[in-house]
C-alpha cells in the first residue's frame, strides 16, 4: 500500500490503535490479561477501586519480572463520594535493623540492588486491602480469585518475562535454587507463550483467602483478617524466617542475610495522604509526595509554564529541548532535596513556587546542559560533595541488576506495571505497582515470591535527605498521576520505567494539552528520555548530556538536537515508555494503552 493510501486510512501516522470510548467504564493496564480482569470486575458490579485491586493482583502473576507481592505501590484515587483526590502510600519503610552503620559493618558503601539486605517492608498487599476496605465494595475473594486461578492454572508467559528468566537462569541455578525451582521448570527457561504457573503463589493467596473468610461474613472483617494474616500471620513468619536463616548472593559479590523481620511487618500499615498539586492552566495535576519522584513532574510544569508551547511541534527540536532541559533541572532538585518528609523537611512549597522556578528557568538556554545543577535553598538539601555522577550506565550483569530490565540501548526498558481505571460513576484510580521482581531476590519457598529491593534507593550518607534510616521510606521512582480539569476529575495516567517515568508522563501530558492529541495519539507519538542525572537504582550511574530517542523522530530533529549539544543516541522505533491513560469527560469514558512491547491494552464499553 502506498504511503498516501495509508494516510487516508490513518491521517495521524503516530496512531496505532483507536482511543477506547464508552459510557460504562474503562480499564487500561500494562498487560492484556489484567485489563480483561479489571473489566470483568466492573461488569460484575465492582467499582473502579475493586477493579484496580483485581487488576493489580493479576499483574503480579502475569508480569512477575516487573512486580510481585513483595513489592510496593503508590495509588492515587478520586472517589466521587469524597469529592477529592487522595494518595494511598503503599511504600513500606526500611527495617529497624537497617542502619548506615550496619551496612558499613558489612563493608558496603551502597545498598546492593539485589538480594535480601535491600528489602523494605512489602507494602503492596496492605495498600490494596486498604483501598478495597475504604473505597471498594467487593470482598477479598472477588479480587484475589483471578490471580489465584492464573497462578495455579497458568498463563501465557510474556516474551520479556522469558527473556528476563533467561538472563538470570545460570545465576538462579548457582545461587538462588528456590527461584530456579519456580522459574526454571524442568531446569529449562520457559519459552515465550508457554503456559506458566506458580502454584506456591496460588497457595499463598488461597490460604490468605481462607483465613479471611474464617472471620465470618462481614466484608470489612474479612479484609482486616487478610491484612493481619499478611503482616502478623504465616506470611510475615515465613519472611522473618527466610531473612534470619538464609545468606544469599547479591550484586556486591558476597552473600548476605536480610534485615527485615516479623516485627517490622507487624508495625506498618498503608495510609492515606493528600496529594501534592500544581495548577497548570486549566489543569490541577496531582502526585504523591517527595517520598516519591512525583514532584519532578510538577516542577517540570512550573518551569515550562514560562514558555509558549502551544505553537511548537511536539516532536520537534524546540519542544524536545525545552522538556529535556526542564527535566534535568527538576531531577537535579530531586537528587538534592527529596526524602521521606516524616524524617526530613522537604521544601516542596519553594520547589514549586513561581519565584524559585523563574530563577531556575534562566538556566535553560539554547545549548544542552552537561552539568547537574540542583538549586540552592538555605537550610535544605544535600551538600555539594554528596552529588555524584559516574561516567557510564551498567548493563544487567550475571549477578542481576537493581533496575530489572534496563541495559544497553536497544534493550527493553521497564521495571514496573501500571493501571488506570474510570468507572461509570466517575470514580478514578491510577497506580504504579513495582518491586518484588523475580530477578530481585530469591523466592521464599513457602510463599512462591521474592522480596523487593527498594532500599537500594537510599544513600549511605547521613547528610543526604534520602539517607537510610530505620523506619524511613526510600525515595521511590513510582509515580502515578491524576489531573483535574476546570476543577473536575479528568485524567489518570502513568508509565513504568524507573527514572524515565516522569519524563514520559510529562511528554504525554504536554502533547495532550498543547498539541491537542487524544490519549492514544499522545501515547503513540515518538518519545525520548534523558540519562543526564544519576539513576535511582544500583549502581547509581549517570550519563551527562545523553538523550535517547526513538528512531521515528525525523533526521532533521535529531540533527538539530545534536547541534544544540545533546549527546543523542537513537534507539529502536518503538522503545520508549509503556504509558496507559484513562479519562472522564462528562458521561464519556476514554482510555488508551501503549503498543510498545505488545502487552498493554485498554478496554471499555
Amino acid at each position: 500500500m502506498k504511503r498516501s493510501e495509508i494516510s487516508k486510512i490513518n491521517p495521524n501516522p503516530f496512531t496505532t490503535r483507536p482511543e477506547i470510548e464508552g459510557t460504562f467504564g474503562v480499564v487500561a493496564s500494562t498487560h492484556w490479561i489484567a485489563t480483561a480482569v479489571g473489566m470483568a470486575t466492573l461488569e460484575k458490579g465492582g467499582n473502579a477501586f475493586d477493579a484496580a485491586a483485581a487488576t493489580a493482583f493479576t499483574l503480579q502473576v502475569v508480569e512477575p519480572h516487573l512486580n510481585g507481592p513483595g513489592g510496593d505501590v503508590p495509588i492515587i484515587t478520586y472517589d466521587v463520594a469524597r469529592g477529592k483526590p487522595e494518595v494511598i502510600c503503599g511504600q513500606g519503610p526500611a527495617p529497624m535493623a537497617a542502619t548506615i552503620a550496619q551496612f558499613r559493618k558489612l563493608g558496603l558503601d551502597m545498598v546492593p540492588g539485589t538480594g535480601l539486605t535491600a528489602a523494605c517492608v512489602p507494602g503492596m498487599f496492605d495498600a490494596w486491602m486498604l483501598l478495597l476496605r475504604d473505597y471498594g465494595s467487593l470482598r477479598v475473594a472477588d479480587v484475589l480469585a483471578p490471580a489465584i486461578s492464573y497462578a495455579r492454572k497458568g498463563h501465557p508467559l510474556a516474551e520479556r518475562a522469558s527473556a528476563t528468566i533467561a538472563a538470570v537462569a545460570d545465576f538462579f541455578r548457582a545461587h538462588w535454587p528456590s527461584s530456579a525451582s519456580v522459574y526454571l521448570p524442568g531446569n529449562e527457561v520457559p519459552a515465550p507463550g508457554a503456559l506458566f504457573a506458580n502454584v506456591a503463589l496460588a497457595e499463598t493467596y488461597a490460604r490468605i483467602l481462607r483465613e479471611a473468610e474464617s472471620a465470618g461474613g462481614d466484608r470489612v472483617r474479612q479484609i482486616e483478617r487478610a491484612r493481619r494474616t499478611w503482616s502478623q500471620g504465616f506470611v510475615a513468619e515465613a519472611i522473618d524466617r527466610f531473612c534470619r536463616t538464609q545468606e544469599v548472593m547479591d550484586v556486591s559479590g558476597e552473600p548476605h542475610r536480610g534485615l527485615l523481620c516479623g516485627a517490622d511487618m507487624a508495625a506498618w500499615q498503608a495510609r492515606v495522604e493528600p496529594p501534592l498539586t500544581y495548577d497548570y492552566g486549566r489543569y490541577t495535576v496531582c502526585k504523591p509526595g517527595p517520598w516519591s519522584q512525583g514532584p519532578v513532574l510538577l516542577q517540570q510544569l512550573a518551569l515550562l509554564k514560562g514558555f509558549d508551547l502551544d505553537g511548537l511541534d511536539p516532536c520537534g527540536p524546540d519542544f524536545i529541548h525545552l522538556q529535556v532541559e526542564a527535566a534535568k533541572l527538576a531531577f537535579a532538585d530531586r537528587e538534592s532535596f527529596y526524602g521521606d518528609p516524616d524524617f526530613v523537611p522537604v521544601p516542596v512549597e519553594t520547589l514549586l513556587s513561581e519565584s524559585y522556578n523563574a530563577e531556575r528557568r534562566k538556566l535553560i538556554g539554547e545549548r544542552a546542559s552537561l552539568a547537574l545543577q540542583p538549586g540552592r535553598i538555605d537550610g535544605f538539601g544535600a551538600p555539594v560533595e554528596v552529588h555524584r555522577a559516574q561516567a557510564a550506565r551498567a548493563a544487567v550483569s550475571s549477578l542481576g541488576s537493581g533496575e530489572p530490565t534496563v541495559g544497553r540501548i536497544g534493550e527493553a526498558i521497564g521495571d514496573t506495571v501500571h493501571l488506570d481505571i474510570v468507572d461509570q460513576a466517575g470514580n478514578m484510580v491510577s497506580a504504579t505497582p513495582s518491586g518484588g521482581w523475580l530477578q530481585s531476590s530469591p523466592v521464599i519457598p513457602e510463599l512462591g515470591f521474592p522480596l523487593g529491593t527498594r532500599a537500594q534507593m537510599f544513600w549511605l550518607d547521613e547528610k543526604h535527605p534520602a539517607a537510610l534510616a530505620p523506619g524511613k521510606r526510600p525515595r521511590t521512582t513510582l509515580s502515578p498521576t491524576l489531573a483535574l480539569r476546570d476543577g473536575e476529575a479528568y485524567l489518570a495516567w502513568g508509565s513504568p520505567g524507573g527514572d524515565q517515568q516522569d519524563q514520559w508522563i510529562a511528554q504525554f501530558f504536554l502533547r495532550h494539552v498543547h498539541a491537542g492529541m487524544n490519549l492514544q495519539e499522545a501515547i503513540d507519538a515518538p518519545a525520548w528520555h534523558s540519562e543526564h542525572f544519576p539513576i535511582s537504582f544500583w549502581p547509581r550511574t549517570a550519563r551527562p548530556g545523553v538523550l535517547v530517542v526513538e528512531s521515528r523522530l525525523r533526521e532533521t530533529t535529531i540533527k538539530a538536537l545534536r547541534e544544540r549539544g545533546h549527546a543523542v543516541e537513537v534507539g529502536p522505533a518503538w522503545s520508549e515508555g509503556r504509558l496507559t491513560a484513562a479519562a472522564r469527560v462528562g458521561w464519556r469514558r476514554r482510555a488508551a494503552a501503549n503498543p510498545r512491547g505488545m502487552q498493554g491494552y485498554a478496554a471499555g464499553r
